[in-house]
């Protein structure tokens, strides 16, 4: 974990790091952030997070989007530890249409231009890290979600991501609300 704060550090990401989400066949850590006006009225409204996936076909239709929660975190960017360089595309492939995804490469990884190339080319950061000291930042990642879009999927994950934020939030705090 110390190495994807020190690559979340780099990266200047500041959240909270939700760890082991596995979505759409991948497992990463998310760094989210509480909106902290969206919780205190969600929190006043009784919306707590809604974790059950089934209930979302229903928010994606255009008459139920007045009556809707918004989202309680902002998905900041994905960090997905890989051993090599190679593994990397495969590794954020699917990720990258939900926020920013940077691969956390060992700190004594080799340099390999045409990996880089490639990657910086899908717009996936790389961030050469080890369990201590400062990470390096190699490749900073891009935002490319707007280019997929929204869905009732990633609205889901936001919700899964609240959930996890607040007890991240609980834990940290004491129990006391953001």
């Amino acid at each position: 974990m110390q190495q994807l704060e020190h690559a979340a550090r780099a990266l200047g990401w500041h959240g909270f790091l939700i760890p082991d989400v596995e979505v759409l066949g991948a497992r990463f850590t998310a760094v989210a952030r509480i909106r902290p006006e969206v919780h205190r009225w969600r929190s006043r409204n009784g919306w707590e997070p809604v974790l059950d996936p089934s209930g979302f076909r229903s928010w994606s239709e255009p008459r139920t989007h007045d009556h809707l929660p918004l989202p309680g975190v902002d998905l900041i960017g994905t960090l997905v530890p890989v051993t090599k360089s190679r593994r990397a595309l495969r590794s954020c492939g699917s990720l990258m249409t939900l926020a920013p995804c940077t691969v956390v490469l060992p700190g004594d990884h080799p340099y390999r231009p045409w990996p880089l190339v490639e990657l910086d080319y899908y717009g996936i950061g790389v961030v050469q890290s080890g369990t201590s000291g400062p990470a390096k930042l190699i490749l900073s990642p891009e935002d490319r979600s707007p280019e997929f879009g929204s869905s009732p999927f990633t609205r889901w994950l936001l919700e899964v991501l609240y959930s996890r934020a607040l007890e991240r939030a609980a834990d940290s705090a004491g129990n006391t609300t953001c």
